[in-house]
């Protein structure tokens, strides 16, 4: 019987009935481990090292975060990833009016030394690698981080892990920004200038597309966007007089894992093979390290349900399943009960375990780029690259990633792919079981995560005493000067911003002062 309708993968990309054989351009493959990186960025890949297992957690407050990370090393997780509560992530102490309702809520509240020092107490800084999804505040949370090690004797240099440290998918996507976009893409290239020197070991920004995914873009727009921003980030350091080859080796990437498992796992291989010629043909960079495209993945929040969470788990394990036939370096599952509410440890728990049980038990792991050659998945992977190069070459002929997003350009793309997506839903032309179809009787789980409201004023009277026993003078002092520093274009803001930290400034304060320096950025109505 002749299909009536044209079928496509999730993001619109027409799907024959077969693929037809085809030769493979050995060039386009090449070996994992080497140029141009298709296959993989390591010779071995998982049979050399498995990725980091990387929960993202953190609620409430520092002691509570603490333990949640405790608890997860102690089941086997092989790295930290703190999420940060919306006050700490748009610059407000837990005081602060702004902050009212929000303390704790989607993240750990932060607000000083004393918050970071409880938050990491008795973890091995200088042997578990941390990741931190911090955005317009990231020189502060950093600099806390170093400072918090400065007292236990761990030098910068010790430390490994990420910061997000991406701004231009906030204005894109997400929202948590604070400065207009030249002083926001000024410290994010004082942090890379500063690690390059400082903390060699730090990644200090992941390069994100995950949250303009998780806003309703399409495979291609998320690999072209994504790139796109990267190289608006390597033009900036550039700027800055920094060489290509000192600090691009320490760029990451944070990519989404959806629901269609051949098409993630096709996109990543195309984003591999896009990274390394950018930044060889476009950027001349040597060192190959420089060209491979190394990147966390998290599983689509945004394709977990309230309805008939226990699918959720079939979700997950599919995503992370794409994920790692995919090659990436680190990966989260997300919890079955995300859509609800910050994850229970039991649900966390059955996270982990769905990324210890695809490690060890199979199989897939044990070699690189298992499904290189299938005829569906090379004509997927290739053609994703075309569409998502035409793409950038749009970005480039506006002027580049940061013209793009001031006019409004890659906001009003996702959002139309959003608005597609949800008609096709609610027309019943895209299947979400337990939503519009496969549809159960029964209310949601009792058994959700829940924070208690006496948190909000405990941490705001941890924020009044640590400014009660500091040194005033000292702090103002630093306040000030980070102040004027960041009047001089040409200071790097990081040295400033740990001197404050160190004398007990708050992440608040520290993010005034900016804003008294570069103003505050107020997005342009998209109608």
């Amino acid at each position: 019987m002749a299909e009536t309708h044209e079928i496509t993968t999730a993001s619109g990309l027409a799907v024959p009935p077969c693929a037809e054989p085809r030769p493979v351009d050995p060039g386009r493959l090449g070996q994992p481990g080497q140029y141009p990186f298709t296959r993989g960025v390591y010779p071995t890949m998982y049979r050399g090292r498995l990725w980091t297992m990387r929960q993202y957690a953190g609620f409430g407050d520092a002691d509570e975060s603490n333990r949640r990370y405790k608890y997860l090393l102690e089941q086997g997780q092989t790295g930290l990833s703190v999420a940060f509560d919306l006050p700490t992530q748009i610059g407000y102490d837990s005081d602060h009016a702004m902050a009212q309702g929000e303390v704790g809520r989607v993240g750990v509240a932060i607000d000083s030394l004393d918050d970071m020092s409880r938050l990491l107490d008795g973890l091995p800084l200088d042997k578990v690698s941390i990741s931190m999804t911090i955005n317009a505040t990231a020189a502060t949370l950093l600099a806390l981080t170093v400072a918090v090690a400065e007292a236990r004797g761990i030098p910068s240099a010790a430390l490994s892990g990420t910061l997000q440290n991406d701004i231009l998918k906030e204005y894109a996507a997400r929202g948590t920004y604070i400065y207009p976009p030249a002083p926001s893409m000024r410290l994010c290239t004082d942090v890379i200038a500063w690690c390059s020197e400082h903390a060699p070991r730090w990644n200090p920004i992941s390069i994100s597309g995950y949250h303009m995914r998780e806003a309703g873009c399409t495979a291609v727009q998320e690999v072209a966007f994504t790139l796109a921003d990267g190289i608006a980030y390597v033009e900036a350091a550039l700027g800055r007089g920094l060489a290509v080859d000192s600090f691009a080796p320490r760029l990451s990437f944070f990519f989404n894992a959806q629901m269609d498992v051949l098409e993630e796992v096709a996109k990543y291989r195309a984003a591999r093979r896009m990274w390394a010629r950018i930044m060889r043909e476009r950027f001349g960079a040597k060192d190959p390290r420089s060209m491979m495209l190394r990147f966390h993945v998290q599983t689509a929040g945004s394709a977990l349900t309230a309805q008939q969470v226990d699918n959720n788990v079939v979700r997950v394990a599919l995503q992370a399943l794409a994920a790692v036939l995919g090659g990436c370096q680190s990966l989260h599952t997300n919890a079955k009960d995300e859509a609800l509410a910050l994850p229970t440890e039991e649900s966390v728990r059955v996270a982990l375990r769905t990324q210890q049980i695809i490690a060890h038990e199979s199989g897939v792991a044990l070699s690189a780029d298992p499904l290189a050659g299938s005829f569906y998945l090379e004509d997927l992977t290739d053609r994703i690259e075309a569409e998502a190069q035409a793409l950038i070459a749009r970005v480039d002929s506006l002027g580049g990633a940061v013209e793009a997003i001031a006019h409004g350009v890659v906001q009003r793309e996702i959002q139309e792919s959003a608005y597609r997506i949800q008609r096709q839903i609610e027309a019943g032309e895209r299947v979400v079981v337990g939503v519009n179809a496969y549809q159960a009787e029964g209310e949601p789980p009792a058994d959700i995560l829940r924070i208690d409201p006496a948190l909000e004023r405990r941490q705001a009277e941890r924020v009044g005493q640590v400014r009660a026993r500091r040194n005033p003078a000292a702090a103002g002092t630093a306040l000030r000067a980070l102040e004027q520093a960041a009047a001089d274009p040409a200071a790097n803001l990081m040295p400033f911003v740990l001197d404050a930290v160190r004398a007990l400034a708050t992440v608040g304060e520290i993010a005034d002062a900016l804003r008294r320096a570069f103003g505050e950025y107020t997005a342009p109505s998209p109608f």
